[in-house]
């Protein structure tokens, strides 16, 4: 069955979705993106992704494509033209279709929205999860507002690719003052051995995850101590349990940074509960 895409007010053929040559994301990835993970046909954190696309837009100073509310009526759309049960739903926009110029479009040009969805195998996810993964480090190059979910990354695709390139999975950047900031395309913990759950402060350029509020409000709730605070790459090699959260994989439990082994070479406790916990939440309240 094809898959169908949603593009500037037109739902149409995956294969046959496309965009103008001077859209400005494509020039200048002048342009913002948002992914939600899709639990029982129903959109997981829906109003934290939306909230963070609009202060990403205010940011950017690009207006919102339509209404909240129209919005939500596009992607549940999406979900349903592409019978997602269990999946996810990307959505871009840009600044919108303009003459190359660097300056902003002299006369105002409409937002372009694009929307596309697929399905996950959810056991395949969960059989890494339970594996764990290694990661490597490497210098934080990127741009001075990270806090903003632009589509340009460049470095982070480098960094990405640097890392399977050497048999990792993901990568974890390190500022100049080697401290660990956040992961490709994820945050990043630490579990101490003390038990204290470390995660970076987002006052220091790092993206307001999503999933991370929920993670922070799970662990608070039963009863962790949790620092939003700073901690260097030899405190992460060296702490009791490192992993990551995103949208798109929720909790993945860090076993190997560089050459170092995490722990006990294997997934954490607090991970792995964390990760069930985290999915059950979010499936219960998909939708709201």
């Amino acid at each position: 069955m094809s898959r169908i895409a949603y593009v500037n007010g037109a739902y149409t053929r995956h294969t046959d979705a496309t965009v103008h040559i001077e859209d400005r994301g494509y020039q200048f990835a002048d342009a913002v993106y948002e992914v939600w993970s899709v639990f029982g046909g129903q959109l997981a954190d829906l109003g934290g992704h939306l909230n963070r696309l609009e202060r990403s837009l205010r940011e950017l100073r690009i207006d919102m494509p339509m209404s909240r509310a129209s919005l939500v009526v596009v992607l549940n759309e999406v979900i349903r033209r592409n019978h997602i049960t269990e999946g996810m739903v990307y959505l871009q926009v840009s600044r919108g279709v303009a003459p190359r110029d660097h300056f902003f479009p002299a006369t105002p040009v409409k937002p372009a929205l694009v929307i596309t969805a697929k399905s996950v195998d959810r056991q395949a996810a969960l059989a890494k999860a339970e594996k764990g993964i290694k990661v490597i480090s490497a210098p934080d190059n990127r741009w001075g507002r990270c806090d903003i979910k632009t589509v340009g990354l460049l470095p982070n695709v480098l960094a990405k690719q640097a890392a399977r390139d050497s048999g990792a999975s993901d990568v974890i950047f390190v500022d100049a003052e080697g401290l660990v900031t956040e992961g490709g395309s994820a945050n990043v913990y630490i579990v101490t051995h003390e038990n204290e759950v470390r995660t970076r402060s987002l006052k220091a350029n790092i993206l307001p995850g999503v999933t991370r509020i929920g993670l922070l409000e799970i662990l608070r709730e039963t009863g962790f101590d949790v620092s939003e605070g700073a901690f260097t790459l030899t405190e992460a090699k060296a702490a009791k349990e490192v992993f990551l959260s995103a949208a798109s994989t929720f909790v993945m439990p860090v076993i190997m940074i560089d050459t170092d082994i995490i722990g006990d070479g294997k997934p954490g406790e607090v991970a792995l509960t964390l990760r069930q916990t985290y999915i059950e939440r979010a499936r219960r309240t998909a939708g709201v």
